[in-house]
């Protein structure tokens, strides 16, 4: 049922996501170098998850499990520019323009190329045709999207001759194109979009906000920001107070620094359009921090592993529910939640069915509404399955089984106890063991069920 009145409004939903964001690369997560204020202030006034995970540790699968509620080895999108979403499956953005919200994707897309001709990004073109799936195919009424990633300044251009890292701004006049375009449902964008990239993408979803005003339907609006993903590049007003550090780490910071700017753009805007108490604002990141961690300036710490990673600095990343009015404010939830979760939990806000498929997210209504005989203390002993190539992991609760090569070698990890899974409980417990890898075993079998097309 739901859980608003007939005559209500249902919430305007946002989904906002960082990319490569590490778990430590905020302020409200305990970092005392990189200013990120906005985001603080949203930390502040909503609910902070100290236990979210991306659905992998990598890109492209843990968008497709925001707007499936599925594990990506489902639906077939097993690492970074692979495959596409298919149009079988039924998304976040299709369930909700049939409940009447006006749908927009703004940012980074990744599941599935944008053109059909011409060379794009990483496989737009003529040669990939078949992986041809725009916003437009999924659920979205328009978007302002690109393929895949693209420099956080000035992000159509490049040096001519650059590292895959970091540089500093280039002038008009010695800039080449570096091969990302930014598409709409009208073709190729050809303005120069130059600046701040966040900004870029803020600029045009604050427009599909604002034209809905006057509208009597809600708006769901997807922001995928491209920062912090190499390369990462920013203007002298977001590197200025990272100077004492070195190029890499000052670009890096300042690009956090200037998508956190645009995210208090967005705060401010629903606060003067009256919208803040109207409005579910989500906030999490896609998989943990690119690099070593001797070298690169992403953090994850106290968390083992990064970017790639099935340990939890691979997965476990920062997140915020915002909803002023009905979330709580300034609580931490130790919760295990996923980006799987996001479809069942506006699924069940608004007491829509889902089609009778497996899903592996759960409905989070109860840490929005909780009451005296539940809160979340029904999720704390919830399971979450991850299998990235060769990894594989299952979580029941604070017990985590993980393995590198598909349960050849095994690890046992109490995360209450070791969050930085350093001691190897394997041998001292071999019955949760057998319990872990027996119940990722099932699972695993059903994922391959899907995978096959039975879903369909």
């Amino acid at each position: 049922m739901w859980v608003f009145s007939s005559a209500a409004k249902p919430p305007n939903v946002i989904l906002l996501m960082a990319d490569d964001l590490g778990w430590s690369d905020t302020g409200f997560n305990g970092n005392q170098v990189v200013k990120t204020p906005a985001l603080d202030e949203m930390a502040d006034h909503g609910l902070v998850f100290d236990h979210f995970y991306a659905a992998a540790p990598v890109c492209s699968p843990t968008r497709g499990s925001c707007l499936t509620g599925r594990h990506p080895y489902r639906y077939g999108i097993l690492t970074a520019n692979a495959g596409h979403l298919l149009k079988e499956e039924w998304t976040l953005a299709e369930m909700l323009k049939s409940q009447g919200y006006q749908t927009g994707h703004f940012g980074k897309w990744h599941l599935g190329t944008l053109t059909k001709t011409g060379r794009d990004s990483n496989r737009g073109g003529d040669r990939n045709q078949q992986h041809f799936a725009p916003p437009t195919d999924h659920g979205f009424d328009t978007f302002f999207s690109t393929e895949a990633k693209t420099p956080t300044w000035d992000p159509l251009w490049g040096p001519p001759k650059h590292n895959s890292k970091w540089w500093d701004p280039v002038s008009a006049s010695k800039r080449a194109p570096y091969g990302t375009a930014y598409w709409t449902t009208k073709g190729k964008v050809q303005e120069p979009l130059d600046g701040d990239d966040s900004k870029v993408i803020m600029d045009q979803a604050l427009k599909f906000i604002e034209n809905n005003l006057d509208s009597d339907q809600p708006f769901f609006t997807v922001i995928w920001f491209h920062a912090p993903h190499l390369p990462v590049v920013s203007g002298k007003r977001w590197t200025t107070p990272y100077d004492t550090l070195g190029g890499y780490h000052k670009h890096y910071y300042g690009c956090i620094s200037a998508l956190d700017h645009q995210v208090g753009r967005l705060r401010k805007a629903l606060k003067d359009w009256e919208l803040s108490n109207d409005t579910m604002l989500w906030f999490c990141a896609d998989n943990g921090p690119e690099g070593n961690s001797f070298q690169a300036p992403g953090s994850a710490w106290p968390l083992r592993g990064r970017k790639r990673s099935l340990y939890e600095g691979g997965v476990r990343v920062p997140a915020i529910l915002e909803w002023q009015g009905t979330v709580s404010k300034g609580k931490r939830s130790n919760v295990p939640a996923v980006t799987s979760d996001f479809l069942p939990t506006i699924a069940d806000l608004l007491g829509v069915d889902l089609p009778n498929r497996p899903y592996d997210g759960t409905s989070l209504k109860r840490l929005i509404y909780p009451d005296k005989n539940q809160g979340g203390d029904g999720l704390m002993k919830r399971e979450i399955g991850f299998q990235s190539a060769r990894q594989v992991a299952w979580m029941r609760g604070n017990m985590k089984y993980y393995s590198p090569d598909q349960g050849k070698t095994d690890y046992l990890f109490d995360l209450k106890e070791d969050i930085s899974e350093s001691v190897n409980l394997a041998e001292k417990r071999p019955d949760k063991l057998a319990q872990l890898k027996s119940a990722l075993q099932a699972w695993r079998e059903s994922t391959e069920l899907s995978a096959s097309g039975a879903d369909y």
